[in-house]
């Protein structure tokens, strides 16, 4: 029965054409997704400034936790999608199901982080005791209930890595629409409720990521028939834990760069005024607008990518990179053009205050600037973590294990690079210069993408393409040159 089965769209359907396919309903749903933030912001903001301050120290945890839930979600994805190429649908449902455990176990991690460790969070940043209380409802609620969100993650990459992303899309707009009911409702107390402020604005978001899991779970047991799990009888497999990590644990920590960024810029910032952290507060949630398509983009290329590695396919992956760059260029552009010609609308929604408003403009125009360059970054960055145990981060590498050249990319363009170009124009130039490290650091990462590519296109895509097919992918040598 199993070797009756037709060949996944992934390995046949053109690749713009199936780039598109995959790709639109996750832009759609991130897109969506990203009004979870903002729309908590905007209504945080009509508080005070000293609730945004709050909820824009708090959103590094947050970003953490959505760097563990997707990295995760990104390993099951690859370890998934190349098992369904391989045509091994055993190991496929095995590694739905231990990843949807390993899921639970995380969030679980996270609820006693808010409940033992939010007060000491935000002492670290400042002596404010309204922001400090207000900090901790928001931040204790968000993580005690973060089953939501990293449920939720798992079953959007479980249906990705199967190619029916038509219902993340249904997913996440169905929470946002509750987040975006209750926001007002709890925060300011409508229909007869008492006014929670922040915390209320916790309460919706998690509300909305719960009910998005809801339906996910719903989505992957009724409409998803290349994949079937089941907890009767479970039992850990630490070799597919060991998969799904082997990917998920670069791409982890790859994505929690940004956590760390965005605390070592609120250091940064906080020494001058708490309007520059409400400031970069304010672009981080706007720029998810722009970025957040982008990633949609990029994960609904790692599957395909992940499938035509299994099925050994390489110009099926060259052509999916090429497509995937130029559509990512064209999301960048809309936003550089937003941000250079409109930075004050944007900021009027979040009740900006004159000097917030000054620097605000300049910082969103400045920064703006990279985009174009984080576009080729941020694909790139999926390439090389997309193949996982025997496929793109083997090929390219072995020496550097898997994903490492993903994290490479993503420490030079949030770390190695952003954070002490900030610090050396913060205290010599002063807070306006500082967002002038976003661009320097994009450009540096730019040309190390290209040289990474460059290399990898000339020592294994061109052999492969010459007919040289890769054996023994999950422990192979890296295929020598052609002479």
């Amino acid at each position: 029965m199993e070797g009756t089965r037709k060949e996944n769209k992934m390995g046949v359907m053109p690749v713009g054409k199936l780039l598109v396919n995959m790709s639109l309903p996750i832009m759609i749903s991130m897109f969506v997704q990203a009004l979870y933030n903002v729309v908590d912001s905007i209504f945080v903001a009509q508080i005070g400034e000293q609730a945004l301050a709050a909820v824009s120290l708090a959103f590094p945890v947050q970003t953490l936790m959505i760097a563990v839930s997707v990295g995760t979600g990104v390993g099951i994805n690859s370890l998934l999608s190349r098992r369904l190429g391989e045509k091994r649908y055993e190991d496929a449902n095995a590694a739905a199901t231990n990843g949807v455990f390993l899921c639970v176990v995380s969030s679980l991690a996270f609820a006693l982080f808010g409940l033992f460790f939010s007060e000491m969070f935000f002492r670290a940043f400042t002596a404010d005791e309204t922001i400090i209380e207000m900090g901790k409802q928001y931040l204790g609620i968000c993580t005690v209930f973060s089953i939501g969100v990293f449920v939720q993650v798992a079953m959007e990459r479980i249906l990705q890595a199967t190619g029916i992303t038509i219902y993340n899309m249904l997913m996440q707009g169905a929470g946002a629409i509750t987040n975006i009911i209750l926001d007002p409702i709890f925060i300011f107390g409508w229909f007869g409720l008492p006014a929670m402020g922040v915390a209320g604005a916790a309460i919706a978001t998690v509300v909305g990521q719960i009910v998005a899991m809801g339906l996910g779970i719903y989505f992957n047991h009724k409409k998803n028939h290349e994949v079937s799990m089941s907890f009767k009888g479970f039992r850990l497999n630490g070799r597919i834990i060991g998969e799904i990590y082997k990917v998920g644990v670069p791409s982890i920590v790859m994505q929690a760069i940004g956590s760390v960024m965005n605390i070592g810029m609120n250091k940064i910032l906080m020494s001058f005024t708490a309007v520059a952290v409400n400031v970069f507060g304010v672009y981080f949630k706007l720029q998810s607008f722009i970025f957040m398509p982008v990633f949609g983009l990029t994960n609904g290329m790692i599957p395909i990518v992940g499938y035509n590695f299994g099925a050994r396919k390489p110009k099926r992956i060259k052509g999916t990179i090429r497509y995937a760059i130029l559509f990512a260029l064209a999301i960048m552009a809309v936003g550089v053009l937003l941000f250079q010609l409109f930075p004050d609308v944007f900021l009027r929604m979040f009740n900006a205050s004159p000097d917030m408003m000054s620097m605000g403009c300049i910082a969103l125009r400045e920064i703006s600037v990279s985009f174009l360059f984080a576009a080729v970054g941020i694909v790139m960055s999926s390439v090389f973590q997309a193949g996982g145990n025997g496929a793109v981060s083997m090929i390219l590498f072995q020496a550097l294990s898997h994903g490492i050249l993903s994290l490479c990319v993503s420490l030079i363009r949030q770390l190695i690079v952003l954070l002490p170009v900030a610090y050396l124009f913060a205290h010599t130039i002063g807070v306006n210069a500082v967002w002038w490290a976003f661009p320097i650091a994009e450009v540096v990462a730019f040309v190390v993408c290209l040289i990474m590519y460059r290399f990898v296109d000339r020592k294994y895509f061109k052999n492969l393409e010459k007919g040289q097919v890769l054996e023994n992918l999950e422990g192979m040598e890296p295929v020598e040159p052609a002479v």
